[in-house]
């Protein structure tokens, strides 16, 4: 079995990180490691994450992406397993992880979905029945495969050290899981596993200005990415791949 690292940005989420710590260690097939990168929090998350036996890495540079990229760079796995504090990850999680790239060693990536907890019903709903499946929808056409879900991820370790290079890791403007979807290479496959599965919270739903900011995020990053390479030479590129 392939080293399997959990890596886990945090940024004042001390009770959110605390049940997420508590769903990892109840998995069927145990982290070899647990990382997680307190990313400057003011509140108890470093202290929570000490307390639940996982190596807490320090990034002072604020962002998703910088705090992403200091837990990949510190994790010793052959396998990096990507949650948020807020992920709940079910008891097979690991498991499945696991079972997806052994079935699939060709696959450099596999992502999974989610449902939402917290908010109300009608977040909860629209994150599950037309979030989610609007950005998989959408942006798998853009890219020619799968994109990433930050909430639910992992990525063989050499397949990191290439689309590390070209992602905007010192951006604070772009949605670090989008945009490391754009530097997969023709011949690096990401796969979409639903049976790889977590809750997460619906808050982002919860006001317009939290969505309105995650939305040109989005923009951003497609706008980023595309003026590098159109999306059809990018489907050509893989195409020739395949």
């Amino acid at each position: 079995m392939a080293r399997l690292s959990v890596i886990i940005p945090v940024y004042n989420d001390a009770a959110e990180l605390a049940v997420c710590l508590d769903a990892l260690a109840r998995q069927t097939r145990p982290a070899d490691d647990i990382i997680v990168v307190d990313n400057a929090s003011t509140d108890a998350s470093a202290q929570v994450a000490h307390a639940a036996g996982a190596r807490v890495v320090t990034e002072p540079v604020r962002g998703i992406a910088a705090a992403t990229s200091a837990g990949f760079d510190a994790a010793p796995g052959a396998i990096l397993a990507r949650l948020d504090a807020d992920s709940i990850p079910a008891e097979d999680w690991l498991h499945q992880v696991e079972a997806s790239f052994g079935a699939h060693p060709e696959a450099s990536a596999v992502t999974g979905t989610a449902d939402f907890y917290g908010g109300n019903r009608v977040q909860r709903w629209f994150g599950r029945s037309c979030y989610l499946p609007a950005y998989f929808s959408a942006m798998g056409m853009l890219l020619g495969h799968p994109p990433l879900f930050g909430s639910n991820y992992a990525i063989r370790s050499e397949a990191w050290l290439v689309v590390r290079e070209t992602a905007h890791l010192d951006r604070l403007d772009v949605h670090d899981d989008l945009d490391l979807s754009f530097q997969f290479q023709p011949g690096m496959t990401v796969l979409f596993e639903p049976a790889l599965h977590v809750a997460v919270s619906a808050r982002p739903f919860a006001g317009g200005q939290a969505m309105g900011r995650r939305v040109m995020r989005g923009v951003v990053t497609v706008a980023l990415n595309v003026l590098r390479e159109s999306p059809l030479s990018r489907r050509r590129r893989r195409a020739l791949t395949a």
